[in-house]
């Protein structure tokens, strides 16, 4: 695993990010920062963020960073060690190791290698033939809800159905779906911290080398007799010598779960929450089904479940007169980019008829999510039957309870009823 170095700290500097901004009401409401940071600049440095990473606010450089070469998705190493000083000598040689082979880590070759031999699995054809099944899962935790006396939309839906939806795709067993949600909460904590603690980073550390032993005692049995599921695949590819064998298999199912499960559960509650706070819009898509599709793209614009990712700079960048040295890292922050108003017209309204600007929310580029199509299919299914069922469904609570995520944004509970 490659770790760029990084480059010494810039506080003081003229084009230092302002302060403070990523404190309780950036995670509970980040767009009002994001426009600050925005109108101080297109590229700022900020040296109390993973200590010290460049942002970039506006929807062009963002693009940039996610498209250009230059920006490496290999960050996991020093990631992890600056953590905690110990790190290094702590037994998590084996978790960097783990981390860094996911997909997402990775670039040139070895990622296209990889995503060749996941994209099959991910084919528009097969995604479409999960429909029925995937209508069949939210129906079966649709059907026990009373609306009259409200639930909570995430505990009982968002949460459980895309950890189902995995479990179907990947052919493994829906019972252990309670241990899959518990690893990935770990996995989202140290992921989508600002500043990792190093709580967090062993929690992740013990939920994803579980989860590698989940995988492992599974492996064998689809060596002997693979099927048609997501595993499968990549036991052949694996076979074929397009996955490494010192663990990339294992690496990649744990990610596919982890990441299918979290992004899916809170694409469903940011955007259930988004139309129930604009019951205008609900009632549109509502009358006009045929809008779900650029009704969901505005979802994602509008509140993105991943709100930046990193970069670490591997050649020399000059971006709107700043010198990004190699070693830096770089956070494109998606959510400031699908608010920017140079590119999308009164940005900060909700309009799910709108048709000007692409979100970046799915990311852009040879990283752009794989799993996009099956979490768009996860969220019309939701919201074509929470219409259907519940024509007028409402806020129960006055307030949603938010996870305290900076980078994976969702709710931790949000109540519902039926009107």
């Amino acid at each position: 695993m490659i770790d760029l170095p990084t480059a010494p700290a810039r506080a003081g500097t003229a084009h230092a990010a302002p302060r403070p901004a990523f404190g309780q009401a950036f995670r509970d409401d980040p767009y009002p920062a994001y426009a600050a940071l925005s109108a101080a600049g297109p590229v700022l440095w900020r040296d109390d963020v993973f200590q010290g990473a460049w942002l970039l606010t506006r929807h062009a450089d963002v693009e940039f960073a996610l498209r250009d070469p230059r920006f490496s998705a290999r960050r996991t190493g020093g990631w992890i060690k600056r953590i905690d000083g110990s790190a290094a000598g702590a037994g998590l040689e084996a978790f960097q190791r783990l981390f860094g082979q996911a997909m997402v880590f990775l670039d040139g070759g070895e990622h296209e290698r990889l995503r060749r031999a996941m994209a099959a699995g991910f084919h528009p054809s097969l995604v479409r033939a999960l429909r029925p099944q995937i209508e069949a899962l939210a129906d079966e935790l649709l059907d026990p809800l009373d609306a009259q006396r409200g639930f909570d939309f995430i505990e009982a839906v968002a949460r459980p159905l895309p950890s189902r939806v995995m479990s179907l795709l990947l052919g493994i067993d829906r019972r252990d779906e309670a241990r899959f949600m518990a690893w990935s909460d770990d996995l989202a904590a140290f992921i989508g911290a600002l500043q990792p603690c190093e709580a967090q980073l062993r929690a992740a550390q013990r939920s994803l080398m579980q989860l590698a032993r989940y995988f492992d005692a599974l492996l064998p049995a689809r060596r002997a007799a693979p099927g048609t599921d997501l595993v499968s695949r990549l036991v052949q590819a694996e076979g074929r010598g397009e996955l490494r064998a010192d663990g990339g298999l294992v690496a990649q199912c744990a990610m596919l779960l982890f990441a299918g499960h979290e992004t899916t559960r809170n694409l469903l509650g940011n955007g259930l929450y988004t139309l129930l706070t604009h019951p205008g819009q609900w009632e549109r898509l509502r009358d006009e089904p045929a809008l779900m599709a650029p009704a969901l793209r505005e979802l994602l614009r509008y509140d993105s479940p991943v709100q930046y990712t990193g970069r670490r700079v591997a050649a020399e960048v000059t971006l709107h007169g700043r010198t990004l040295r190699r070693g830096d890292l770089v956070l494109a922050l998606i959510g400031s980019a699908n608010r920017d108003p140079d590119r999308f017209a009164d940005a900060d309204r909700v309009d799910i008829g709108r048709r000007d600007g692409t979100h970046l929310s799915f990311g852009s580029g040879v990283h752009v999510c794989i799993g996009a199509g099956l979490a768009l299919l996860e969220a019309d299914v939701v919201l074509a039957a929470l219409m259907r069922r519940w024509p007028r469904l409402a806020l129960l609570d006055p307030a949603p309870q938010w996870n305290g995520n900076a980078g994976l944004r969702g709710l931790a509970r949000l109540r519902v009823r039926a009107r």
